[in-house]
C-alpha cells in the first residue's frame, strides 16, 4: 500500500462502526462495473422469503456471536 492509502485506511478505521460499514459497502459496490438485474431480483425474493419465515415464526434468529461461533467452529 502507498503511504496515502495507508493513511486513508488508518483514518477510516477511526470511524464509528456504522460509518465503517457504510464505507465498506460503498467500496465493495464500486468494484462491480455491471449490475446483474436477475441476481438483484433473486436476492430481493430471498430476503422477502426469510423475512416472512421470521414473521411466521418458522425460523428463529440467533445472535451474531453464536452464528460466528458456528461458522468458524470455535
Amino acid at each position: 500500500m502507498s503511504p496515502d492509502t495507508t493513511k486513508l485506511l488508518e483514518d477510516a478505521l477511526k470511524l464509528p462502526p456504522e460509518a465503517r460499514a457504510a464505507l465498506a459497502g460503498s467500496l465493495i459496490d464500486s468494484l462491480d462495473e455491471t449490475v446483474d438485474e436477475n441476481s438483484e431480483a433473486a436476492w430481493e425474493m430471498e430476503i422477502a422469503k426469510r423475512v416472512k419465515e421470521l414473521d411466521d415464526s418458522k425460523t428463529r434468529p440467533i445472535p451474531w456471536v453464536e452464528a460466528r461461533r458456528r461458522i468458524t467452529g470455535s
